[in-house]
């Protein structure tokens, strides 16, 4: 079973990285070894490493208080803040930076220009991420057995001590991997990095582009990508060391809120995070109906009117190649991603399945620019020439979408007791009825699940895409980054306009997929 992921992942992610690798070396190996010894590559990925920890540390500030409420507290809208919270996460990056853009741009709503700062590179990542620290860790917290620390008190210890010798050593873990991989999320950033940084900043990932896209030095872009990828590699390796996030029984242990401190933390909490996650969100909209001052429908009539190319983009034929690619992408993610699951549950632990498992990742750390690239030096010619095809673009989406069906699916997978189809056996029911009638209801909300956010991540994926779209039919992302890029106030509110249906479909999906039920917590 886990032969077809491990080809799959061998012919469509390492030939094509291999094949930025090769060319690269092909035209100028002592260049490759030049590029990667300058000092302005090593301030590039000073600079990299600089904004990724500080867009962790301000993550796990805003996130560590709503992790605890929400995992500690139970209040009505408890459900809806939940499935709100992780919006940010599967929007599109494009979106996120044109939300930010409008919101602390040069004419931005809330008067300060914070664009091409690294301070607007870490208020961005934050909203993106805080997602991450509240599922790992509020995992956690909410299975978290309150008499552990009752006993310990009762034995003698004090609030701190019993919380150090009890609490913490539970925790730990959880947190230090929310933080490497929200660490790995924001050192590998493209989309919040190239439209917020004005031109002025550049990680890793926005050079690989500019010396591919622009300078079409190859050389270059193969060594950043080379350090990228040696870089990725050692953080994954850490985070496979770190132990993962534990959980306890899967029982909810949240109790209401006591006593007007309480109430009050707790309403404090969840005001200042449904600000931090819709006022971003809100602004996307409020900008698709604002040209010059005033409110108007012009960029949504732009939007959807079929066929007109004004600037050279057409939006309405963007969203249907977004759906048509998001689709495909999502159904080959869930084939290749489940059988790795499936694999990865029912064959034990061993080493060479933990590395197995660390390559189902790798495409997720990895620049998916060079992954775009490789794709079009490794499939773009004869004798396999997939440029005209679309499936250039499908394969670059389900291999980040991969990942996440797999770190979704086999937990449920591996918590699945097949004593339940031997006690359908024994009642006398064929092993097509037992799986049908057993094994389909007790799976299908994780597979539901994998599948919501393999469409989410897919209809939003821009580094790849935006080297594999052709001019003509680029996808909804490559769309929009094209109409920010371009001069007029109509086209900038076609702009907001797509990001805003780009929005409702990544929240629609979400909030249908949260009301599916695990019956484990998922932890990447």
């Amino acid at each position: 079973m886990l032969v077809v992921p491990v080809v799959f992942l061998l012919v469509m992610f390492v030939v094509p990285v291999a094949a930025v690798f090769r060319v690269g070396l092909e035209t100028g190996p002592s260049q490759m070894l030049e590029v990667m010894g300058a000092g302005r590559t090593w301030q590039i990925l000073g600079f990299t490493v600089l904004q990724a920890v500080l867009s962790t540390a301000a993550t796990m500030l805003v996130a560590l208080p709503a992790a605890f409420v929400l995992a500690t507290f139970r209040f009505p809208g408890r459900g809806l803040i939940r499935a709100l919270v992780l919006v940010p996460f599967v929007m599109p990056t494009v979106v996120v930076a044109a939300a930010f853009l409008a919101l602390i741009g040069p004419t931005g709503a809330l008067g300060v220009d914070l664009s091409g700062s690294v301070w607007g590179l870490v208020l961005a990542h934050m909203f993106l991420n805080i997602a991450v620290v509240i599922r790992v860790v509020g995992s956690v917290l909410a299975t978290m057995d309150p008499r552990l620390e009752e006993a310990a008190r009762v034995l003698g210890a004090s609030r701190w001590t019993a919380w150090r010798r009890v609490t913490w050593p539970l925790l730990r873990p959880a947190l230090r991997a929310s933080a490497l991989i929200v660490f790995l999320f924001c050192f590998t950033s493209f989309g919040v990095v190239q439209v917020l940084g004005a031109g002025q900043l550049r990680t890793l990932e926005v050079e690989i582009y500019r010396q591919t896209a622009y300078l079409l030095d190859l050389p270059a872009a193969a060594a950043l990508s080379l350090l990228q990828l040696l870089a990725v590699v050692a953080m994954l390796a850490v985070v496979g060391n770190s132990g993962g996030a534990r959980t306890g029984n899967a029982v909810d242990v949240a109790r209401a809120p006591v006593g007007w401190r309480q109430r009050g933390g707790v309403a404090a909490v969840v005001v200042l995070t449904v600000v931090v996650v819709l006022a971003p969100l809100a602004i996307i909209v409020v900008r698709s109906l604002m040209i010059d001052g005033r409110l108007t429908t012009v960029g949504w009539q732009m939007l959807f009117s079929q066929g007109d190319s004004t600037n050279a983009v057409d939006p309405f034929s963007a969203v249907l190649a977004s759906l048509r690619t998001a689709g495909g992408a999502t159904l080959l993610a869930m084939l290749v991603g489940g059988m790795a699951a499936f694999g990865l549950a029912f064959r034990g632990r061993g080493g060479w399945l933990r590395s197995v498992d660390a390559l189902m990742l790798l495409p997720l750390g990895t620049s998916a620019v060079t992954v775009g690239l490789g794709m079009l030096l490794a499939f773009g010619r004869p004798p396999l020439d997939l440029r005209n095809t679309g499936l250039l673009i499908v394969l670059a989406q389900a291999l980040v979408a991969i990942p996440f069906v797999v770190r979704v699916l086999a937990p449920a997978l591996s918590g699945f007791d097949r004593r339940y189809l031997d006690a359908a056996a024994v009642l006398g029911r064929s092993p097509v009825r037992a799986l049908a009638g057993v094994a389909v209801p007790l799976l299908l909300p994780a597979v539901v699940v994998a599948a919501g956010f393999a469409f989410a991540v897919t209809i939003g994926e821009f580094g790849a895409t935006v080297f594999l779209a052709s001019p003509a039919d680029p996808t909804l992302p490559v769309a929009i980054s094209r109409l920010l890029a371009r001069p007029g106030e109509v086209t900038v509110a076609a702009a907001y306009a797509a990001s805003a249906v780009l929005m409702l479909i990544t929240a629609a999906v979400v909030v249908g997929m949260d009301r599916v039920r695990l019956s484990r917590a998922v932890a990447f």
